[in-house]
């Protein structure tokens, strides 16, 4: 081994790890600007019912993520960075797609 050699691996190491530390803070402050809302909706049953709902929400202006969990009904919308979705907005994409929407919360609150 040459030397130096033995100091090189820790403090590589040590760089590793400090580096995925600030991606990983950088990645929660970043999310903590983005609203997140989670809909009730009746009638969801296959995964053409959750595409079908994706769609219509994922149309919404400053939707940036839509995840449906089709066995509790649940749809997760999650806006851009400042975005806002009301509950006016969501019942008309909801209504779009086929389904009725019985429930509108802002995750968090």
């Amino acid at each position: 081994m040459k030397a130096g050699t033995k100091m090189t691996a820790p403090i590589h190491a040590l760089f590793v790890a400090v580096a995925i530390l600030l991606a990983a803070s950088g990645t929660v402050s970043a999310d903590a600007d983005r609203a997140v809302y989670v809909l009730q909706a009746d009638g969801l049953a296959c995964p053409f019912c959750a595409y079908g709902i994706e769609k219509q929400l994922g149309r919404i202006d400053g939707v940036e993520a839509v995840s449906t969990d089709i066995e509790s009904g649940t749809v997760t919308v999650t806006m851009r960075p400042g975005g806002s979705l009301t509950e006016d907005r969501a019942k008309e994409a909801v209504d779009r797609a086929g389904f009725t929407m019985r429930g509108f919360k802002r995750k968090g609150d």
